[in-house]
């Protein structure tokens, strides 16, 4: 099979686990374990038909390797601010993506989803909605963008 075609098919399904993940982190405020597991279990298949095995276990340790960078940036800042500023889901989804980015595309995923983020709350305190920093925003969406369009990014950059 091709690559580009293999891409394709593993990249369509994690849209479609995207867009579950977007719409249940805007209506119920969580990203269900459930999910996470199934980005991290359908980027470690990618990784293992792409690369062997070898990829796969690179792959999952990337994946704790931010996984726990993030639980310790979780934890630093509720113990500097007192409020939880990431939500477990998210640094959850976060060691997910590391799994289909690594440790290389990681700034350039939580540089899209902050400004994505960023143009939404500009959106929302535009059309009216009253923002202070105490206003919640659920982050999932917003690392969903930056995880597919980081994954474009790669493949673009790769095929080059």
């Amino acid at each position: 099979m091709p690559a580009d075609l293999e891409f394709a098919g593993f990249f369509v399904i994690l849209c479609l686990f995207g867009g579950v993940l977007a719409l249940i982190d805007i209506r119920h405020g969580i990203i269900p374990d459930w999910l996470n597991l199934s980005v991290a279990g359908l980027g470690l298949a990618r990784a293992v038909t792409v690369g062997g095995s070898v990829a796969g276990i690179e792959a999952a340790g990337s994946g704790a390797a931010i996984g726990l960078i993030f639980w310790l940036l979780r934890r630093l800042y509720f113990e500097w601010r007192k409020i939880q500023g990431l939500g477990l889901g998210d640094v959850k989804f976060l060691a997910a993506a590391g799994i289909w980015i690594g440790v290389a595309g990681l700034p350039i995923l939580l540089l899209i989803a902050a400004l994505t983020a960023l143009a939404a709350a500009a959106i929302m305190q535009l059309t009216g909605r009253a923002m202070t920093r105490r206003t919640s925003l659920p982050f999932g969406p917003f690392l969903t963008i930056g995880l597919l369009l980081a994954l474009v990014i790669q493949q673009i950059i790769g095929a080059i």
